[in-house]
């Protein structure tokens, strides 16, 4: 049942791949209707990515879930026409072409406004619509190279390290979210509101996070290199091995913090040391703070160090497999993953509705639709086409 914050919101997803689409199932979660329009007999390329079971792709139920499918082919004038007629009943738009895609198909902002000056429309692309590079191809890993993120990951002695999974674009995703619900805000409860276009770089959703990046090099002129951990900003930090073999992670961002620690560890000499007593000169020995710490923490074993250090109340966590989250209480707790229907696996687990809402929670209403699932319903309840009309459109791979 239907009763999430955004009930009554339409959305025409024209976005694929991982990015936008994400951003869109968020609202989705929290009640908004979303259309998703797929190339006819093609579909979203995300339906031909892995992981699979079979020819069953696995990713796809979760990042299409609480969308409806309606393939409908906008390079020509039917389908365009037809795109019109949804925008003047739809709230917002969401697409991720290259810019100036849809201005070369002749349905750029100013078209779409025409059909509803209302509508808001968020665009995502790899560099922005704007600036020398907007042009080139966008696609989530080299965004994070260009981001500045990836010059910061890895060893000193090794090449920089991308993350394994699509981070930048699921990070892009929160942005179009909350680009949505900002617009949507200003539109309907400021005075004299009015909708508006909205233009994220895959790369930007990234860079807004490095303040600390800008800042250094800004005022000091330094080039922060890759290291591991959370090096130049907190000491102790960084992965340590316990006494079985287990790697946890063990991170002291304030001098309170390390009080603890120090405490937890029977050292609390280190307290009054002149190498250690504040973070900055923690910093300036940060090989040997964290030497000390691992030789302490090899001591122990990954349950005892856990119930150890969270009686201290220092942060510190178990580097978890994912086979590690299944298993895990708090997870199950706090309804982290959830298992829905599936049509053709029987059943299949996701990630649980985030964050949650006291009031108005989100729910899952559906998984990934097949292909043009909703297709003849959306055409025939908010187009007002008939049957017969339908069925050409059909014949002409226009749907």
């Amino acid at each position: 049942m239907n009763n999430g914050p955004l009930t009554g919101v339409r959305i025409l997803d024209l976005s694929t791949m991982i990015a936008a689409p994400f951003g869109a199932v968020l609202l989705g979660d929290f009640g908004a209707e979303v259309i998703k329009v797929e190339i006819p007999n093609r579909g979203d390329s995300l339906r031909n990515m892995g992981p699979f079971k079979g020819n069953e792709p696995l990713r796809w139920p979760a990042l299409a879930r609480n969308k409806k499918s309606l393939t409908l082919d906008l390079h020509g004038e039917e389908g365009q026409c037809i795109l019109k007629e949804l925008v003047k009943k739809s709230d917002i738009i969401i697409e991720n072409f290259r810019p100036g895609t849809l201005e070369k198909w002749g349905i750029g902002y100013d078209v779409l406004k025409e059909a509803n000056p209302d509508i808001i429309l968020i665009r995502v692309s790899g560099y922005g619509q704007t600036g020398p590079y907007a042009h080139k191809a966008g696609f989530g890993t080299p965004a994070t190279a260009f981001s500045g993120f990836t010059y910061l990951h890895g060893y000193s002695d090794r090449p920089p390290i991308s993350p394994s999974f699509s981070l930048v674009d699921y990070i892009t995703g929160i942005y179009v979210a909350f680009s949505a619900v900002t617009a949507l805000y200003y539109r309907d409860a400021i005075p004299n509101g009015k909708g508006q276009s909205v233009d994220i770089g895959l790369y930007e959703s990234v860079f807004r996070m490095m303040e600390f990046l800008v800042a250094d090099y800004d005022q000091n002129g330094l080039i922060k290199e890759r290291s591991p951990g959370l090096s130049g900003h907190s000491s102790p930090a960084g992965t340590f091995q316990t006494k079985e073999g287990h790697w946890v992670v063990l991170v002291t961002s304030s001098d309170r913090t390390f009080e603890r620690l120090a405490v937890a560890m029977g050292k609390e000499e280190m307290l009054n040391d002149e190498r250690f007593y504040t973070n900055k000169v923690r910093l300036e020995n940060f090989n040997l703070t964290n030497s000390i710490v691992a030789d302490w923490v090899k001591t122990l074993t990954r349950d005892e160090l856990q119930q150890h250090l969270d009686n201290h109340g220092v942060p510190i966590s178990a580097i978890y497999s994912i086979e590690d989250i299944f298993n895990d209480e708090h997870y199950r707790e706090r309804e982290n993953i959830v298992q829905v229907e599936h049509p053709r696996l029987g059943s299949i687990k996701m990630p649980g509705i985030v964050p949650k809402f006291s009031e108005t929670p989100g729910s899952i209403r559906n998984i990934g639709p097949d292909l043009g699932e909703h297709t003849d319903t959306i055409l025939k309840e908010l187009v007002g086409l008939k049957d017969e009309e339908i069925i050409k459109l059909r014949e002409n791979n226009v749907i």
